[in-house]
């Protein structure tokens, strides 16, 4: 579906249904230099099983005009705006690496909004190191090419998904070379400036539920200990093996997670 949030064409993925105002949503929040197909399975499943969902692509990123924020903040305040402009009063709000931080923040400033909360692949500092930095800086291929590796795992990257054929490294490649220009520097500049995760966490008031993977080295799950230990109610799935990449990785393990935390806590 295409919308407007402050005057600018927005694109969200909706499972081809239109919203309906009487059942609960779940919005799906994407991380850096990627768009709403990373949630492609996660967001369809719940469209055709009793729920409105909404894969957003954040400004400048997929089908939605730019410019890109600058600031994870930004884009927190962002989500509110287009809650507002779709006329939903409540959502779950999903996010994974820049988008968890995204969806943590804005549910710690917009608590009214949120009805629960899930967080992908989050840490808290998420440092982004320097030779990525300069090399998005450059607009270099390299920097794909040091997330890739660095988002799979190493029975990811040697081709473990479910569905024969897929091939993920190949898929977020594609996916990260469309993004424009100066688009993953600004994204991983938001990730790297972004300081106020732990105390957003303490001011979430809905349910959290957070998914890690063990061999996870952009956001390894050491560094998101803090923000877990800070969140008033919450809840951690570990996925054993899997990476950065845990919505391609483990599509089937995300999913029952979501559909667990989303059935016992509903509201």
């Amino acid at each position: 579906m295409r919308f407007a949030v402050e005057g600018r064409a927005v694109y969200a993925y909706t499972g081809s249904r239109a919203l309906d105002a009487a059942k609960p949503t779940v919005m799906f929040v994407h991380g850096a230099a990627h768009d709403h197909g990373v949630f492609a399975l996660q967001s369809r499943y719940f469209a055709w099983h009793g729920m409105n969902a909404v894969a957003v692509d954040l400004p400048a990123h997929g089908g939605s005009q730019g410019p890109a924020l600058a600031s994870v903040e930004a884009i927190a305040d962002w989500l509110a705006a287009a809650l507002d402009a779709l006329g939903v009063a409540r959502v779950h709000l999903v996010g994974h690496s820049m988008g968890a931080l995204a969806s943590l923040e804005c549910a710690a400033r917009y608590p009214q909004q949120i009805a629960r909360l899930t967080l992908l692949g989050a840490s808290a500092p998420m440092a982004v190191s320097e030779d990525l930095h300069a090399a998005a800086e450059r607009n270099d291929h390299v920097a794909y090419e040091l997330i890739n590796g660095w988002s799979f795992s190493p029975g990811g990257q040697l081709g473990g998904n479910t569905v024969p054929g897929v091939w993920m490294l190949g898929n977020s490649m594609r996916l990260m070379e469309r993004t424009a220009p100066g688009v993953l520097a600004n994204d991983l500049r938001a990730c790297h400036e972004y300081a106020n995760g732990v105390d957003a966490a303490s001011r979430v008031q809905c349910p959290a539920l957070a998914i890690m993977g063990t061999r996870d080295l952009m956001a390894p799950p050491r560094n998101a200990k803090a923000l877990i230990a800070a969140l008033p109610d919450a809840r951690v799935v570990t996925l054993p093996d899997a990476g950065h990449a845990l919505m391609a990785e483990r599509p089937d393990a995300v999913l029952d997670a979501l559909r667990e935390f989303f059935g016992s806590r509903a509201t």
